[in-house]
């Protein structure tokens, strides 16, 4: 935004007139620009779409579109207003972006690479502050500043498997709390207190599994009767 409509002129090769003509305002040309790289986003997730190797292919876009965005302010802004639904979603190609990101996702946990209980709104929320971190994070020597880091770490998250921590369901009610075991959301209890389970299937799990461990969950790790 520190250059002036003059040096984009020159350095487009037309005269400042034209510049003037197709945008009133520096502000109308730099909101131009940042939309067209929204549609170039948005054009290359619609060629992805039919790919045989969905779960791939989406986290390659997702790494493609953080490391083209992070050396970018406009566009770093530009995915985080989109996130948030501020004008970058608002914008078409702001939409069309959000839309064909959409298909990947659901193709990539169809094919079961993604895990399922991730939407289109939380990938579009990682992805503008996965940009804006690596945007910031120290490019040194080492892991700790090795660019791409924290892509790295985004798409760790959203992988499907069983070692990953499951995402708490909204509350359904004020007192409203997880199953320990299935994560399904749970009232109070009758003393008032969160329960733990969602039922007695669950209930006989968490035993079995407590159980299982050394000690078989007794204090001290000593079994019963020993």
């Amino acid at each position: 935004m520190a250059a002036s409509l003059a040096e984009i002129a020159r350095r487009a090769g037309v005269g400042a007139g034209t510049v003037h003509r197709h945008f009133p305002s520096k502000e109308a040309l730099f909101e131009a620009a940042v939309e067209e790289r929204l549609g170039l986003f948005a054009d290359a997730a619609r060629d992805l779409a039919d790919v045989e190797d969905p779960g791939e292919v989406f986290f390659r876009f997702l790494a493609s579109v953080v490391r083209l965005a992070s050396d970018n302010k406009a566009l770093c802004e530009a995915l985080a207003t989109a996130s948030e639904g501020g004008p970058g979603a608002r914008s078409a190609s702001g939409r069309d972006f959000g839309e064909a990101l959409d298909v990947l996702l659901v193709r990539a946990q169809e094919a079961g690479a993604v895990r399922k209980d991730v939407a289109g709104d939380d990938v579009r929320a990682l992805l503008a502050g996965c940009v804006s971190m690596e945007r910031w994070r120290p490019r040194g020597a080492g892991a700790d500043g090795a660019q791409g880091r924290m892509t790295a770490l985004m798409c760790d998250g959203l992988r499907a498997g069983r070692g990953v921590t499951k995402l708490p369901e909204e509350a359904r009610g004020r007192n409203a709390a997880g199953c320990e075991v299935c994560g399904q959301p749970v009232g109070a209890a009758r003393t008032g207190r969160p329960a733990r389970f969602c039922g007695g299937a669950c209930r006989q799990k968490a035993y079995r599994a407590r159980r299982a461990r050394p000690g078989g969950g007794t204090p001290g790790g000593v079994r019963a009767g020993a």
